[in-house]
């Protein structure tokens, strides 16, 4: 029978594992002892999104089971771009703009795994950088087939597209899998995880530590999150859910997770939060409208992890405020204008719900008017000419609302 681990039991149960190298082999090994595990993570912008947050969650789990989780940034690999997953190659950043983004995101992995006891944050530029080329393609590109790289996944979908790959982005799969050699002998790291477009990735770095350290080593992906429309989950139409809140409100973040689709709220609590699995079980039970409070539960929770519990209280506040007790809150989404410019019409609807950012473009404003989708607090805004100078004398601010889910707060400054 198979030993017990506590981290891998927990993975499983909240539906991390979609393939796996060796897992029982592993599950005796963290059984009996502490080991490390890495996750690499993109640094081409200056915060993570949404998407990362399952490899965040499981470093989560590794550190929390007392084994030491390594989150790798990848200064290094970035310069080169990974194909993995990409329509098409990704622009080339130069060192600043990486360094930069790793001094911000860095701040992120001390959320999720406690950097003052085993678990680390390290940057593969350390020791890609000190890389001899013709001493490198000596000792791993012979070693790695081209073969076998085109068999992979995310090469085959690019191909089969006609669309270009470069031999900088085919580097890259070499320098991923040089990644855990190196981790494996520096680090004794004998796991990588990472999603389910990392598995011919991963693969390639077990072979080669097989190869090269004469060592066995273990990797894990978890399966590919999807928005409702079936696209990689991180990104929306209006634009990407990040993690740091200099880029997206707590209160947008918190209403994000608030307003999921009904079928994700299961599979989001199991993934997402730290909640037991018993208590995830009774909300998964919620039906109908009673759906609405697990949906709440959710997005605190999330917001909690993600920012803090402070923000995650306020924001929850903000939205009970605006959407149980009809109550507009500064704190929401706003947007100020001088009074004199809704007096002499030079700012309209249009231009308040262009500003407050609830719709991307004024010919779709303008639809929404006429299909009686904007409302002024909670009534309906029917205005033929756009104006906003009836509801100046209503209040200092106005709530608007699109649709049900998007609300800003319009606020009036007067000359002194």
């Amino acid at each position: 029978m198979t030993q017990k681990s506590d981290f891998i039991n927990e993975i499983k149960q909240r539906g991390f594992v979609y393939q796996a190298a060796y897992i029982d082999e592993l599950e005796k090994i963290m059984s009996k002892k502490s080991v490390a595990g890495y996750i690499g993570f993109d640094i081409t912008n200056d915060s993570l999104h949404i998407g990362s947050l399952v490899q965040l969650m499981l470093l989560h789990w590794l550190d929390y089971y007392e084994h030491k989780a390594i989150a790798l940034v990848g200064g290094g690999t970035t310069l080169v771009g990974d194909p993995s997953g990409k329509d098409s190659s990704r622009k080339i950043l130069n060192k600043e703009d990486i360094d930069k983004n790793i001094s911000n995101i860095s701040k992120t992995f001390d959320k999720f795994i406690n950097l003052k006891k085993k678990s680390i944050v390290i940057n593969n530029y350390d020791w890609l950088s000190e890389i001899n080329y013709i001493n490198f393609l000596r000792e791993i590109g012979s070693k790695v087939t081209l073969n076998k790289m085109l068999t992979f996944e995310s090469v085959k979908n690019r191909l089969e597209r006609e669309q270009p790959l470069s031999i900088l982005e085919f580097n890259y799969m070499l320098l991923q899998a040089y990644d855990f050699v190196h981790l494996n002998k520096n680090y004794d790291c004998i796991l990588q995880m990472g999603g389910s477009d990392q598995w011919g990735n991963i693969l390639s770095g077990i072979d080669l530590i097989r190869r090269i350290n004469n060592k066995k080593a273990f990797g894990i992906t978890s399966p590919l999150i999807t928005n409702s429309d079936g696209s990689k989950m991180g990104k929306t139409a209006d634009g990407a859910i990040w993690l740091d809140e200099k880029k997206l409100s707590n209160f947008d973040f918190f209403q994000f997770w608030r307003n999921v689709d009904d079928e994700n709220v299961e599979k989001f609590l199991y993934l997402f939060t730290k909640l037991p699995i018993a208590e995830i079980k009774k909300l998964s039970a919620l039906k109908e409208k009673e759906i609405n409070e697990a949906k709440q539960i959710l997005a605190y929770e999330i917001t909690k992890l993600v920012r803090s519990e402070k923000d995650a209280k306020e924001a929850m506040e903000i939205a009970n405020n605006l959407f149980k007790s009809n109550i507009p809150d500064s704190r929401a989404n706003n947007f100020s204008v001088n009074i004199e410019n809704i007096k002499d019409k030079s700012f309209s609807i249009i231009d308040a719900v262009y500003n407050l950012n609830l719709v991307k473009s004024r010919s779709e404003i303008k639809r929404l008017i006429k299909s009686k989708g904007i409302k002024i607090n909670d009534n309906i805004y029917i205005e033929s000419d756009f104006s906003l100078d009836k509801f100046i004398d209503e209040s200092n601010e106005l709530k608007i609302t699109v649709g049900k889910k998007k609300i800003g707060i319009l606020k009036f400054k007067k000359n002194i």
